[in-house]
């Protein structure tokens, strides 16, 4: 139930505009028209009540929740993106002794790079969770974003 519940609770989206009310009930029409079972049909309207009345409603309803939060899910310009990435980077950078900071996996990740001379091993904990902080108080960004600090100091000798 869950299953199918999950796949087709969202038809009443795909459907001609002309179609009037809101897409829950619409699908649940579609679904009726095309002899869905009632368990299957409900789980239309489900994901968008207050308290689903089953227990497999309560989990369409959750697993839409999930889904329609992680990134890249909802629509957004490619400017807004960019804008996104960017500002996960300059917030990295506005810390003293950071060189280059890169916001990957769709701003998932920031990689912090320091300047090892100026960033030690125990400071390197420290800005790494500072960074999160000031990214948690004052960005916008669904999930989760990951702080990786590179602090790499090369070392070249030659024997001859």
């Amino acid at each position: 139930v869950c299953k199918k519940g999950g796949l087709f609770h969202d038809i009443g989206k795909a459907v001609d505009h002309d179609m009037q009310g809101a897409h829950p009930e619409i699908g649940y029409n579609i679904l009726k028209k095309f002899g869905l079972p009632e368990e299957i049909c409900y789980q239309s309207i489900a994901h968008h009540e207050d308290r689903p009345r089953t227990i497999e409603g309560a989990l369409v309803k959750a697993a839409d929740a999930i889904s329609g939060a992680r990134p890249g899910a909802r629509k957004q310009s490619l400017e807004q993106f960019v804008g996104r990435m960017k500002e996960l980077e300059q917030t990295a950078i506005s810390f003293e002794g950071v060189e280059k900071a890169y916001a990957i996996q769709a701003g998932r990740e920031v990689r912090v790079f320091v300047q090892p001379e100026k960033i030690d091993d125990l400071t390197a904990y420290k800005l790494a969770k500072d960074i999160a902080l000031k990214i948690e108080g004052e960005l916008q960004y669904p999930g989760e974003v990951k702080i990786t600090l590179i602090r790499e100091t090369r070392v070249v000798e030659y024997a001859r």
